[in-house]
This record gives structure tokens, C-alpha cells and sequence, in this order.
């Protein structure tokens, strides 16, 4: 019986069959089977078989006992033009729940396997069709929740973050081989190589590594969000606001002070990043218990803002609220001046505001865009982002390293052949996070995480 154990070895010689679609009602589904008895297991279960590939063929899908299963699509990848690089069969059935289970079953019958979390991937991973890097973009492309986190992945599914990856790795095998040079060949034409040169060398790789690194904080945004915070005394419509900014109610708005006892949360689309909105408890002195946490969790919120909108609805409440919220957080503060449509403006309100009539409302998300944003805006479309922590552990290490090798080589407290120890440490650094060499604890762990079928 095949063991199905997640921490079982696997066996990449298996042929594999899973969904790559979600179960439940809709109009098709995909079944997906992959290894190198993929054609003859799925031709013992069609009827008309697609005479070349990546054709489709309409055909009959029967079980073992030659009951019709299905009239399904058939499509015959052949190895290595395949997503997995081996020989590969897509079945495109009808949707549902018993009509994909049943062709399943019908495959498993004549010797496939299930497939496992990640298991497709990760032999497209195997057999060199995609790096460890595209792998996780993969992933993170089917988990984006913003527009913002698809550009991100596409970008690095593309391979933008493994072409810099390898142009780091190839410039320290370039000053390795500076290193070896003064080493081996001292007395070779061009002479001994000057310190000079390895120190402008290093110091290059090593602005290269911070600025890779620096992308990091922008990473978390474009996948976390950034926390927008309204903050304000009870009852000055920042729920209603809250509301407003969502286009539904999350929300409950009444007049009666203290009524949004806990923070709700919520995330707004837009271009550039997703906006992480948390409407919080009226800041003010509260007696009741339950609302002085609500009113504590507040204050938690503003000290970890990205941006914090102070609300008021008049100039007295504004200049309070902008006036406490300062003194809790280095954020940007945007004032803003709600229930605009009930009449005066506020000269110290950055912004007037009206969730009755909407006023305001783009001029809003647009400061708060550019405030919130603005580490994102330092950096081009095509940037590469370190989107995950390994990344950023990663290159933290191989930085580390380098500036290691950097002391001791300006030190001279160590042979070179010594020192240049920490440049090899910092190839093999990059190299793992490509998967450049052999990792199975870190296709382990990237793949943990992904979904069966993909």
C-alpha cells in the first residue's frame, strides 16, 4: 500500500495524479498526473488518446470495469516540455466533487500515486525547470491577496531575483579567484594583484548585498500590508470612516461613545501596496473595564503604525488626538477632519472627510498611499524583493560574511588563503537560497506550505 506519511521519503520515480483545482461545485475541474508511466496509465483510462502533444482531445474517461466516468479534455504534455519536465497528462473533467474523485480513483487503479503537498513543483524543481526561488513565487502567486503581491511574485516567478542572486554569486567567485590568483601565481606577468583593487572588489559586492537587503522591509509590506490606523476619542465617526473606506459595513456605528471595544481589521487593495485599515477603541479615560483593554490594544496599534489617521470631528478633538497620537508614535500622522459635510473646516486638518457623502475619501487613500508607500516608490517596477524571511536571512549571512572576509583582509591578521574561507561561506549561502546545490531541508520547507496538485 502507498504510504502517504508527509515525512515519508518520497519517490520521484512514481507516477503522481492530484487536482490542481479546488474541490467543490464548478463547471470543470483539472486532473493532473505526471511521471514516466503518465501516457500509459492514462491511456488505460481514455478512450481517444491526443496523437501529439500539447493537443486537446475530447474523450471518454472509463474505470477499470469500463464504466464511463466522464467526457473529458485530454491533453498529453511530453517530457522535458512539461511543467514537471517528465512526461505529463492534463484531464480537464467536469467540475464537482464526484466526477474528478472518481477519475482520480480511476488512475490510482492502474498504478499512480497521490501526490503529496508541493509534489509537482518541487520535481519541476528537480528536474530543473524551475529554481528554488521561482518555486516560492509559484506559491506565493496563488496565495496573493493583492495586486501588489502578483507583480511581486511574477516578478521573482520570472526569475528577476535569481538572475541578481547569481550575478552576486558570480562577482564573489570573481574575487575568489582575485584571492587565488595573488595566491598561486605571484610571480605571473601581470604581477601580484594590489590590495587595492580586492578592497574596491569587496566593497562593491558588499554595497550590492546591502542594497539587495534593503529590499526586504519592502517585501513585508507588498505581502503584510501597511497598518493604517485611525485613531480618535469615541464617537468622532472613525468607525463610519472605517466604513467608507471599505465601501460596506465591518464596522458597528452608533451614537453611543465606546462602542468599538476591540480593533477590526481589514485590507484595502490599491496599486502600489495593500493598506492593512484597523478602526480602533475611542482613545479617552474609560471606566469600563472591558473597554480600557479595547482603549490599551489602541495605543499597541498606534506604536506599530505605518501611518495613523487622527480623526476629529472639530478643531478641539483634532488638535487633541494628533497631540496624543504623537506622543506614542514616530508614524506620519495625517489629521483628518471627519464629518466634513456637517459643515466648518479645519485649517489644521490635512484632510476633510464625509462618510455620508464620500467626500474626501480618494484625496485620503491617496496620502495615505504615498506616506505609507514611499519606501515602495523608492524602487523601480522591475525590482527584484527579497519577499520572505529565509531570503533575508539568507543574504544577511552571505553580507555578514563578506565583511568578515572585508576586516580581515584590511586587518591582515590572517594568511588570505584564511580570510577568503568567509567568501566561500557566502557562495554557498547564495547558492542555497537559489538551490544551486543539493538542500533537501530547504525543499522541505518551502514546499511545506503549498497546496496538493501544484
Amino acid at each position: 500500500m502507498t504510504d502517504l506519511n508527509e515525512n515519508a521519503p518520497l519517490a520521484f520515480s512514481d507516477t503522481i495524479v492530484a487536482a490542481a483545482t479546488p474541490h467543490g461545485r464548478g463547471a470543470l475541474s483539472v486532473v493532473r498526473l505526471s511521471g514516466k508511466d503518465a501516457h500509459a496509465i492514462a491511456r488505460s483510462v481514455v478512450e481517444r488518446w491526443p496523437g501529439t502533444a500539447r493537443t486537446v482531445r475530447l474523450s471518454t474517461v472509463r474505470d477499470a470495469a469500463g464504466n464511463a466516468l466522464d467526457q473529458s479534455l485530454v491533453v498529453r504534455y511530453d517530457a522535458p516540455a512539461s511543467f514537471t519536465g517528465e512526461d505529463a497528462v492534463e484531464i480537464i473533467t467536469h467540475g464537482g466533487l464526484v466526477v474528478p474523485t472518481t477519475v482520480i480513483a480511476a488512475l490510482v487503479a492502474q498504478g499512480a500515486r497521490l501526490a503529496l503537498p508541493g509534489e509537482f513543483t518541487r520535481r519541476a524543481v528537480l528536474n530543473g525547470k524551475l529554481d528554488i526561488l521561482q518555486a516560492e513565487a509559484t506559491g506565493d502567486l496563488i496565495n496573493a491577496s493583492s495586486r501588489a503581491s502578483q507583480s511581486a511574485a511574477l516578478r521573482q516567478l520570472d526569475g528577476g531575483l535569481s538572475r541578481r542572486v547569481l550575478a552576486l554569486r558570480d562577482e564573489l567567485i570573481g574575487l575568489e579567484a582575485l584571492i587565488a590568483y595573488d595566491i598561486d601565481f605571484p610571480e605571473e606577468d601581470d604581477g601580484p594583484i594590489s590590495p587595492e583593487r580586492i578592497g574596491r572588489a569587496t566593497a562593491k559586492v558588499i554595497d550590492a548585498l546591502e542594497q539587495l537587503l534593503a529590499t526586504a522591509r519592502v517585501g513585508e509590506l507588498v505581502r503584510e500590508g501597511a497598518l493604517v490606523v485611525l485613531a480618535g476619542a469615541p464617537n468622532v465617526g472613525k468607525s463610519s470612516l472605517f466604513n467608507a473606506l471599505l465601501g460596506e459595513n465591518r464596522a458597528i456605528v452608533t451614537d453611543i461613545p465606546g462602542t468599538t471595544r476591540d480593533a477590526i481589521e481589514a485590507v484595502i487593495d490599491t496599486p502600489a501596496l495593500p493598506l492593512r485599515i484597523v478602526d480602533t477603541a475611542g482613545m479617552r479615560d474609560a471606566l469600563d473595564p472591558v473597554e480600557r483593554l479595547g482603549v490599551e490594544v489602541s495605543g499597541s496599534y498606534v506604536s506599530r503604525a505605518a501611518v495613523v489617521l487622527a480623526c476629529g470631528d472639530d478643531a478641539g478633538s483634532l488638535e487633541e488626538i494628533v497631540a496624543a497620537v504623537r506622543a506614542r508614535t514616530s508614524a506620519p500622522v495625517v489629521a483628518v477632519r471627519t464629518k466634513g459635510d456637517l459643515g466648518a473646516h479645519d485649517a489644521a486638518a490635512d484632510v476633510v472627510v464625509s462618510a455620508e457623502t464620500g467626500q474626501g475619501l480618494d484625496a485620503l487613500i491617496h496620502i495615505v498611499v504615498r506616506l505609507a508607500g514611499h519606501e515602495v516608490n523608492d524602487y523601480g517596477a522591475d525590482t527584484p524583493l527579497l519577499t520572505h524571511e529565509r531570503h533575508r536571512y539568507a543574504v544577511s549571512r552571505a553580507l555578514d560574511e563578506v565583511r568578515d572576509f572585508d576586516a580581515r583582509w584590511q586587518s591582515a591578521d590572517l594568511p588570505a588563503p584564511v580570510a577568503a574561507v568567509h567568501l566561500r561561506e557566502a557562495v554557498t549561502v547564495l547558492e542555497d537560497l537559489i538551490g544551486a546545490v543539493d538542500v533537501e531541508d530547504v525543499l522541505d520547507e518551502v514546499f511545506r506550505r503549498f497546496c496538493v496538485g501544484k
